[in-house]
C-alpha cells in the first residue's frame, strides 16, 4: 500500500480546504525537546528523527488521512470523517509506538505531543481549526508532554434542560450507532441550528 506524501504548508491548507465543509479533525503535533536533541546530538540526527516520525504517521494512520509538516518540527494531519475521540485513541498509539521503539542514544524527554481540533464541534475554517488544535497540543504541554488533547472550549457554559426521556433513549443509541459521543452530537446539532438562523443573530 501506497504511503500519503508529506506535504508542505500551502499544499495541505489547499488539501483541507478541498474538503468543503465535510467533518473531520485536525491534528496538530510536534515533538518535545526537539531543541536538546539537535544541540546534543546534531542536525543530521534530527532530521533523521523527523524522518523516522514521518514514516511512523504515513504507516500508522488510516488510508485518507492527508499528512503535513508546517515547519521544523510541526505536523498536522486532516482525518477526514473522524471524531475527536476516534483520534485521540489512534495518535495515543502514535504516541506509544514512538516511545518504545525510540533510538536509546536519544535524549530521554524526546517525546510527542499532540493536539486536536474537528470540525464542526470546535471550528470551520483551517485558521480557526487549526488556532484551536494549537491550544489544545499547548495543553498536552503543560499536563506533562507525551500526550495527546482534544481541545476544550475556555468558556463553556453547563446548560441543564428537562429533555423526554424518549428523546435521550434516541440519542444515546445513535452515539452507539455512530461511534460518537453524545456531547459530539449535541455540539453538532447546535451548530446546525445556529448556521441555519444566522440571519436572526
Amino acid at each position: 500500500m501506497a504511503r500519503p506524501d508529506i506535504l508542505i504548508r500551502s499544499a495541505f491548507e489547499s488539501a483541507f480546504e478541498r474538503l468543503g465543509d465535510a467533518p473531520l479533525t485536525l491534528a496538530v503535533l510536534d515533538l518535545d525537546h526537539f531543541k536538546l536533541l539537535n544541540d546534543t546530538l546534531g542536525h543530521t540526527e534530527g532530521d533523521r528523527v523527523l524522518r523516522g516520525v514521518e514514516r511512523l504517521l504515513s504507516g500508522s494512520l488510516p488510508t485518507g488521512s492527508v499528512i503535513g509538516r508546517l515547519g521544523g518540527d510541526e505536523y498536522a494531519v486532516i482525518l477526514p470523517e473522524t471524531a475527536a475521540e476516534t483520534a485521540l485513541i489512534l495518535f495515543d498509539e502514535v504516541i506509544k509506538h514512538f516511545q518504545i521503539h525510540r533510538d536509546p542514544h536519544w535524549p530521554r524527554p524526546l517525546g510527542i505531543s499532540v493536539g486536536l481540533a474537528a470540525r464542526p464541534a470546535h471550528a470551520h475554517t483551517f485558521a480557526d481549526l487549526h488556532r484551536a488544535a494549537d491550544e489544545a497540543l499547548l495543553r498536552a504541554k503543560r499536563e506533562g508532554r507525551g500526550r495527546v488533547c482534544i481541545y476544550v472550549e475556555g468558556k463553556m457554559v453547563l446548560k441543564s434542560n428537562y429533555y423526554p426521556k424518549s428523546q435521550l433513549e434516541r440519542l444515546a443509541k445513535l452515539s452507539g450507532a455512530l461511534g460518537r459521543t453524545e456531547a459530539s452530537l449535541l455540539r453538532e446539532a447546535l451548530d446546525e441550528l445556529i448556521e441555519r438562523n444566522r440571519g436572526a443573530l
